[in-house]
């Protein structure tokens, strides 16, 4: 069931501008149409600062600064993926990984534009303001885990390794624990141990 009032926050926020990233997350979909929203950060006076989403039969996409791009993923099967997105301001370059394997690529993604501090970081739900006024039809349906996200492009020997169990590495601008995900309206949390 979608709502528009179950979400959870990043306690940690933005603190710098971002010049590049890799946000990385284990995902497991629901019963659809789409994913919904994964993570959505938003700033002041932009809504749609760094999001990736899967509305309704649209392709999963990847939007910066409010720009977007479609990333060749798809996870149908209610199986655990897990989900890379890397990002540079230089020329915009852009990769998308599933399951350790890069599936697209591209350049000109709100080039040399970086991502703004100060901003809230949600999941399950896409923000059309900061923090708030959530759509039900862009919710995220199923579940999420592990979400790291790094202020820096990781290589793709990296990736592999995370989603193959190889090393664990931990975000340095956020990082997946009890204490840095807050949960609101009565979403439920269990274990997730996608190594064993």
């Amino acid at each position: 069931m979608r709502t528009n009032y179950m979400y959870a926050r990043m306690k940690r926020s933005v603190v710098n501008e971002i010049f590049a990233l890799t946000i990385c997350l284990w995902l497991k979909a629901g019963a659809g149409p789409g994913l919904g929203t994964p993570f959505s950060y938003a700033i002041p006076g932009q809504a749609n600062e760094l999001v990736l989403i899967e509305w309704g039969s649209n392709p999963m996409e990847l939007l910066i600064n409010d720009k977007a791009v479609t990333l060749p993923i798809t996870m149908t099967d209610g199986k655990w993926h897990h989900v890379c997105v890397t990002w540079s301001t230089r020329d915009g370059i852009w990769e998308a990984y599933q399951d350790g394997v890069k599936k697209g690529s591209g350049q000109n993604l709100s080039s040399w534009q970086p991502i703004k501090p100060g901003g809230t970081f949600i999941l399950g739900q896409e923000q059309d303001t900061m923090g708030g006024r959530f759509d039900v039809t862009q919710s995220f349906m199923g579940e999420l885990s592990d979400l790291q996200f790094w202020s820096r492009v990781l290589t793709p020997t990296e990736i592999y390794s995370q989603a193959t169990c190889g090393g664990h590495l931990i975000g340095d601008v956020m990082s997946w624990s009890e204490e840095s995900v807050e949960l609101h309206g009565g979403l439920t949390e269990f274990p997730f141990e996608p190594c064993h």
